[in-house]
């Protein structure tokens, strides 16, 4: 049986996606980008389906327990909203729904009477530390179709790409 050649505008998913709009004139930059972003979106929708039905909770807010989990001291809310990438009201919304679930505990900044630190409690530990296990096996099951050496491959030509990146928006920043 001959191999089939996969040519640079192939269509390795029948998802109709922002890929699909490519077409062989595009420039080479653009397709990779058009398929970094569908790549990135696969596996965002997959992760936030399964987060929502095996735990009942959504990806913003496992993102917002996991950077408390890797600051057990606490972050305050400007804190976690720029390292979330999102607004301060976001933030605030997602820390209510998680406190009153017993997952977070907000508390007086001694330092500053306008702001609080928001850590996890030990039932958000216990929890997150749950659904971090299981979300680790769910992204190495969606990248299963990539042997070891490729996922390196990949990884560093990615370092490569955003060293490049930062250097070239710093100043437009």
């Amino acid at each position: 049986m001959k191999a089939q050649r996969l040519g640079p505008s192939t269509r390795v998913a029948k998802a109709v996606d922002l890929e699909t709009r490519v077409t062989d004139e595009d420039h080479q930059a653009l397709k990779l980008w058009l398929r970094l972003l569908a790549c990135t979106n696969l596996v965002e929708t997959d992760i936030r389906g399964r987060l929502r039905t095996e735990f009942g909770i959504t990806l913003p807010r496992f993102d917002l327990m996991a950077q408390l989990e890797r600051s057990p001291e606490g972050l305050k809310m400007n804190e976690l909203s720029q390292r979330l990438m999102v607004s301060g009201g976001n933030v605030t919304g997602l820390t209510d729904q998680l406190e009153k679930e017993g997952l977070v505990v907000r508390t007086d900044d001694p330092e500053d009477r306008r702001a609080y630190t928001i850590k996890l409690t030990l039932a958000g530990r216990a929890l997150f530390s749950r659904m971090a296990a299981v979300h680790e096996r769910w992204v190495i099951e969606l990248f299963a179709g990539l042997n070891a050496t490729e996922k390196s491959q990949i990884y560093r030509l990615l370092a490569k790409l955003k060293l490049h990146l930062v250097g070239a928006t710093q100043g437009r920043a």
